[in-house]
């Protein structure tokens, strides 16, 4: 008999503003212990120093966490010029250290060539994989393995400020771009090294910064319903959003009941109103708005809706 979960079967998004100097696994577990969750799953780790939006899914919701980490994301990022690091953050060791003399016309010229679609190689300390290992690994090792350069998009950089050997950026950028490498490529540049300093996630896709919540709230509000004697998932359960948020950008296909049922047990469907290929959100009903969502599917050879992640229903 298979052993129950410890937890409540709770479903949903979390918007958590991750603190600075905490790892994103260790943010992770405070929020499944503040919900009592059965299941928790964040989508794409933010550096220890780095602080902002850490979109935590819950129950169900850790299915479809996949499709946040190929969505775009928002960083404000704050360069120290002059210095070059082991891991091109604060928290490395100083491999470099040379005069800055950048003026702002040699400044705008080095970011302008980010700007679009680009090649990038990932850092030695990013958790892209390698033989099954992530490269931090091997860098902690002092191991250097071959990575290949892979096209990232810098869709707007602005620069917020330049005094010194201090850059302030803001930057939207496509899945899988490091933050750290395009400072550690803009020292280079313009010849004197950088690091990063500080960063920020802003945002993560469409979600709503004002959605974001701090640990410290979360917590206060299991105060508040301690002391009201009511159960926490009365102030802690408004603040998710739904599964489906996580599939934004995803199109959406209507089925009935009994289709429903065969895709739950792992037969494709056929839908009128699926596109020809690509990924697909399934509701049973007429509109998002009112149908059950009950997983994504992908569009099969024979052109029917085949199960990819499937919400299973609570027993």
């Amino acid at each position: 008999m298979a052993k129950k979960r410890k937890g409540r079967a709770i479903n949903g998004v979390l918007l958590l503003d991750k603190p600075y100097d905490m790892s994103s696994n260790s943010a992770l577990q405070k929020v499944k212990r503040i919900y009592f969750a059965q299941k928790a799953g964040h989508t794409g780790a933010l550096d220890p120093l780095a602080t902002g939006m850490l979109p935590i899914c819950l129950g169900e919701g850790t299915k479809f966490s996949q499709f946040l980490l190929d969505t775009d994301k928002t960083y404000q990022v704050t360069a120290k010029l002059g210095v070059r690091t082991t891991t091109s953050d604060i928290d490395g060791e100083v491999v470099a250290e040379k005069p800055v003399e950048v003026s702002d016309e040699q400044l705008a010229k080095a970011l302008d060539s980010f700007r679009g679609t680009t090649k990038q190689i990932p850092s030695m300390y990013s958790a892209l994989k390698y033989q099954g290992q992530p490269l931090y690994k091997y860098a902690r090792e002092g191991i250097e393995v071959p990575r290949e350069s892979r096209d990232i998009t810098v869709f707007n950089l602005d620069l917020l400020r330049f005094e010194g050997d201090e850059v302030d950026l803001d930057i939207h950028v496509s899945k899988g771009t490091y933050i750290r490498t395009i400072v550690d490529d803009l020292g280079e540049l313009l010849g004197c090294g950088a690091h990063v300093a500080k960063l920020h996630r802003s945002a993560v896709g469409n979600y709503p910064t004002d959605r974001m919540i701090t640990l410290a709230d979360l917590e206060a509000l299991l105060e508040k319903a301690e002391a009201e004697e009511v159960a926490p998932s009365v102030y802690l359960d408004p603040l998710l959003l739904p599964m489906t948020t996580a599939c934004d950008g995803i199109p959406a296909v209507f089925i009935d009941d009994m289709s429903a049922n065969f895709l739950r047990h792992g037969n494709p469907v056929q839908c009128s109103n699926a596109p020809s290929d690509g990924l697909v959100q399934v509701f049973i009903g007429d509109d998002v708005e009112t149908g059950e969502f009950i997983g994504v599917g992908h569009i099969d050879d024979d052109g029917l809706v085949a199960p990819k992640r499937i919400v299973v229903l609570p027993a």
